[in-house]
């Protein structure tokens, strides 16, 4: 008994941890697109506030995917969320489109920053800008519904 006590615990704590270090990727991500959004020199080169957007773009993104999304699912069928589960069917495919947009950004900018049109990457970036906030409001909708709705039972665990 005592062992599935700690196991759960060691589980479920390593998923709140998990969302807290994504969380923290989030905040790291938006200061990164903000310096970029808002500089008002064309950029030097190699552009290099460029590719470090680029680079934790990608490391967000992946994250999301392969270790966030997968607990939170993990966790709604274990908790039988069948409710959860057909939320985050329902919000996946639109969180898939936005990532691929944003892979695309990180394709076109992300390797080689050199000689970009400044006023065209703006452009794309603003307009990424806005699916990337659609796509933490979606998530963030996800980490409501699939983990915090959970958060008191995983206390008594």
């Amino acid at each position: 008994m005592l062992d599935s006590c700690t196991t759960a615990q060691e589980r479920w704590g390593g998923v709140h941890k998990l969302i807290d270090r994504w969380l923290s990727e989030r905040k790291q991500l938006v200061a990164e697109y903000t310096a970029l959004r808002d500089r008002v020199a064309p950029a030097q080169h190699p552009d290099t506030a460029l590719e470090s957007f680029c680079d934790v773009l990608v490391d967000y993104m992946s994250a999301g995917h392969f270790e966030v999304y997968e607990q939170l699912i993990r966790e709604a069928e274990d908790f039988n969320d069948l409710g959860g589960i057909a939320l985050a069917k329902q919000l996946y495919p639109r969180i898939e489109t936005i990532t691929q947009t944003a892979v695309q950004f990180n394709d076109q900018y992300g390797e080689s920053a050199a000689g970009v049109d400044e006023a065209v990457m703006q452009e794309r970036l603003r307009h990424l800008g806005g699916l990337l906030h659609e796509r933490f409001e979606l998530e963030d909708c996800l980490i409501e519904v699939l983990h915090t709705a959970h958060k008191d039972i995983l206390s008594t665990l």
